[in-house]
């Protein structure tokens, strides 16, 4: 009596303050007041030169080119477009600084310097989120909350290496190799530039960094740090420009070690380029990563680690878990829950706390989604999108969007789809689980859903993946190796395991 009591009592409640019944629970995710971090903290300059040898440096090629603001097409600024000879100055700049400073550099001083840089990177971590929200697309709640914390963490943990190589590799003398050339994506802008700098100086080395094309402002923000810092000049120079100015690098003859994150097509090339040579390489490429959910799962959690690993980064994430291999008795149940969750999903300005997904990061990108959808709605599956929500009319974006009932040979279930698109698949049994997961030219990442300790390990290591998650997804540490198999590249970046690729070890 007292619970329809109560239950009459929100009807009325409803009534007298909508002059309606509502679904109140809909309406609460479906309608949110604009929370909009402010743009006012960051300041974009008009035109950004190189940056080599601790000072801003006009290119050579006298060329320029527009960097984007993805969710609303504004031009942010004008980005130097580097020639061979800009590389040249920067890779001769690089060598001068390792050979007279940096291989000269204590690992005591070298950890204070990334010290330095870790610190001013949190007091500066709310600008530079806004920044790589405003260039790259992503939410700003990602960028404040899972990039910039762990930007400055990668920075922090080899700064404790610096001083300590010999306790990395015991009984092992190491050296540094000298200059480093590095190539990095737009997807985790900021982040990847740490995953790959801060290692680099912490066992000696120097840097010549090509950020990617559409997202460089943050990369310059980090030379500015450098710079505040007291980084000696030449230490860490940041160039800028298309796949030229990254193939020029590349393939400097002057240049010690090559490490590379980004598509595969191009991590072959880079890896048949430099093959004669006595460069070392780490490529971290593509990936077709598995999330596999068992019946013993504790399935809301396990729908939610959906949600988290391939719709809140967009799909952009390089190990996002877009091909979801669900045991066969749960599916219908998974596919339900999946579908009333996304409903509650929010695309949107990039810069509104409230916002899941922001804009696809460019126009390019944007076509290949929809290329591909469309290419998933001829071959077969039933298609799903929410029917919530309406895309903003300015800028690049798309809906989060599964297909149902893929099979494995079809060509979503194939090709690696930077945006937030998942197949799914059904398995009987931990064995066809297993090969449902390894079939595929990658092997970055896979997830694994089970209340089952003992499932969870064996199906783990039979997975052809370079890491694996339990009862979660998409996350990261730097004290953790991440880095895959097969077509997903080789070498790892992170923990102890990510000095190596930096050092000689005798």
């Amino acid at each position: 009596m007292k619970t329809e009591t109560a239950k009459q009592g929100r009807e009325t409640m409803t009534k007298k303050s909508t002059g309606k019944n509502l679904d109140l629970s809909k309406e609460f995710h479906q309608h949110y007041a604009p929370s909009l971090e402010s743009r006012e903290i960051v300041k974009i300059a008009e035109r950004y030169e190189l940056f080599i040898g601790g000072r801003w440096v006009k290119p050579q090629t006298k060329e320029y080119f527009p960097t984007l603001n993805p969710a609303t097409g504004e031009v942010l600024s004008q980005l130097a477009r580097a020639g061979a000879a800009d590389v040249d100055l920067a890779v001769k700049t690089a060598r001068q600084a390792y050979t007279k400073v940096w291989s000269k550099t204590s690992g005591r001083d070298r950890s204070r310097y990334l010290f330095r840089i870790a610190r001013l990177i949190q007091e500066r971590s709310r600008e530079l989120a806004v920044l790589e929200t405003i260039d790259n697309g992503k939410p700003i709640k990602e960028t404040r909350d899972v990039d910039l914390p762990l930007v400055a963490a990668h920075f922090f943990y080899n700064a404790g290496w610096a001083d300590k190589l010999e306790y990395a590799f015991p009984g092992k003398k190491v050296a540094p190799l000298g200059v480093a050339a590095q190539v990095i994506p737009w997807n985790f802008p900021l982040l990847m530039a740490a995953w790959k700098i801060a290692p680099a100086l912490a066992t000696g080395n120097t840097v010549v960094l090509k950020a990617a094309e559409t997202t460089s402002l943050t990369a310059l923000a980090l030379a500015e740090i450098c710079a505040q810092a007291g980084l000696p000049d030449g230490v860490v120079n940041i160039i800028t420009g298309a796949g030229e100015t990254g193939a020029a690098l590349v393939n400097h003859p002057d240049v010690n070690k090559v490490a590379f994150t980004g598509s595969t097509e191009v991590g072959k090339i880079i890896a048949r380029a430099i093959a004669p040579t006595k460069k070392r390489l780490t490529l971290e490429l593509g990936g077709k990563s598995a999330h596999m959910i068992f019946a013993d799962a504790a399935i809301d959690q396990a729908v939610e680690g959906i949600i988290n690993g391939i719709y809140f980064n967009q799909g952009h994430v390089c190990c996002a878990g877009s091909r979801l291999l669900v045991e066969e008795s749960v599916a219908d149940e998974v596919v339900r829950k999946l579908k009333k969750r996304m409903e509650s999903i929010r695309v949107g300005n990039p810069l509104d706390k409230n916002t899941d997904i922001g804009a696809i990061n460019s126009q390019g990108e944007l076509e290949k989604i929809k290329k591909l959808v469309a290419i998933g709605k001829q071959e077969e599956g039933e298609f799903f999108e929410p029917a919530s929500g309406t895309l903003p009319s300015k800028g690049y974006f798309h809906k989060p969007c599964f297909f149902n009932r893929v099979a494995s040979s079809s060509t979503l279930n194939r090709v690696e789809i930077f945006g937030p698109v998942l197949t799914i698949t059904t398995f009987r049994t931990p064995e066809e689980a297993i090969s449902k997961a390894n079939d595929t030219p990658y092997g970055l990442a896979a997830g694994i859903w089970s209340e089952k300790g003992s499932k969870i390990h064996q199906v783990a290591s039979a997975l052809k993946a370079g890491v694996v998650w339990a009862n979660t997804y998409n996350k990261f540490d730097p004290t953790s190796p991440f880095g895959g198999y097969n077509e997903s590249g080789f070498g790892r970046e992170g923990g102890r395991h990510g000095l190596f690729p930096y050092l000689e070890v005798k």
